[in-house]
């Protein structure tokens, strides 16, 4: 008679076959957050409008993902489907023009954080549904977070302006460079407050909120593809205004009306920042059970920013990032974690997953 094999035996399997996609998962966030730096540095450099960057990628992006998922062919989609797809459309299209403006004016790192602000919604769904034993812990996860984005306004994450490395730093030669070496390209980033924080923020939510709405209208992982080149062609549409409003009036106030144009600033955001970003967060969902709005989603994102930091000589302070980073990851932590005492087959850690529960009808 065989033994039964152990369960050590079976996490250590699965441990080993999800290896390949958490590279998969590291890469494909590493190749998201380098297309955001070649953004933020093409938009610093040449003072261009942020919607009508935003809309040249979404465009060829949108027509991309309409090849590849065909929504017009199999089985047809109901109204129950299209239409909460058009309004998620409108939503992606608010979330991409704030985020696209906290990043031209708050920086990478700030604007990359605040994308997990989402986690606020773990927050709103406790409070929804009478989950009182909860409420006060993620109470203190939303209060950990908010003094993460304080942190990060104040600078903790700049060389220039973070206690530790002019406490500690200057004295200890522990600076990754000197202010000598500041790349003379590179945008000074400056100390914020969080009214300059609410974009971004409010981007973050929207992101989430978007997420939310995407994984309850598709059930079948088909179905959510084909439904989300619906969604980016819909906020194509909805930009489209925008772009050619500031296009008008930057052709008008400009002396010449040539858009700089850099093939790689726009190229690796519409490959690697729109089209491979959805795949490999679906990829981590479906099979590594990793939502955005977690902490292990933060870690991976944070080891990217740590290397592109360095590599682009930005004005960076390791222990200050490393702190805020902490703090927000707590933060995350207990604002979106369900009760774990009742662990069963599938424990989902995410206020995503957590309002993706919810029974009410999406509007339509």
């Amino acid at each position: 008679m065989m033994s039964p094999k152990p369960i050590g035996d079976d996490r250590g399997s699965a441990n080993f076959r999800h290896t390949p996609l958490q590279i998969i998962h590291v890469i494909g966030n590493f190749l998201r957050i380098w297309s955001v730096y070649s953004m933020y540095r093409y938009l610093i450099q040449t003072g261009s409008s942020v919607g009508l960057f935003i809309f040249c990628c979404l465009l060829p992006s949108s027509l991309l993902f309409l090849a590849m998922q065909k929504p017009w062919k199999g089985r047809p989609l109901s109204n129950q489907q299209v239409v909460p797809s058009i309004i998620n459309g409108v939503i992606t299209a608010l979330y991409f023009s704030m985020w696209g403006k906290g990043l031209k004016s708050c920086g990478p790192v700030r604007t990359i954080l605040a994308e997990y602000a989402g986690a606020v919604l773990g927050v709103l769904s406790a409070a929804l549904y009478g989950q009182g034993k909860h409420l006060w812990k993620k109470v203190g996860g939303l209060v950990a977070m908010m003094l993460s984005f304080y942190l990060l306004s104040r600078g903790w994450a700049m060389g220039t302006h973070s206690p530790f490395d002019i406490l500690f730093c200057s004295k200890l030669n522990l600076k990754l460079r000197s202010k000598e070496n500041l790349d003379a390209e590179a945008h000074p980033e400056e100390i914020l407050g969080m009214k300059d924080m609410i974009v971004p923020i409010i981007a973050g939510i929207l992101s989430a909120l978007r997420r939310v709405i995407a994984r309850r209208v598709s059930l079948k992982n088909q179905l959510k593809r084909r439904l989300h080149a619906i969604t980016i062609t819909s906020a194509t549409c909805f930009l489209f205004p925008v772009a050619m409003w500031d296009f008008i009036t930057g052709s008008t106030s400009d002396s010449t009306s040539q858009l700089p144009f850099s093939a790689w600033a726009f190229g690796s955001f519409i490959l690697f920042g729109v089209i491979l970003v959805f795949y490999v967060d679906s990829i981590a969902e479906e099979r590594l059970h990793m939502v955005f709005s977690s902490p292990r989603h933060l870690m991976v994102a944070g080891g990217c920013m740590i290397i592109l930091e360095i590599f682009y000589q930005m004005d960076f302070s390791l222990p200050g990032f490393l702190l805020c980073c902490i703090i927000l990851g707590f933060g995350i932590y207990e604002a979106t974690a369900l009760e774990r005492s009742k662990k069963g087959t599938q424990h989902f850690d995410s206020s995503e997953e957590m309002l993706d529960d919810m029974k009410s009808p999406l509007p339509t």
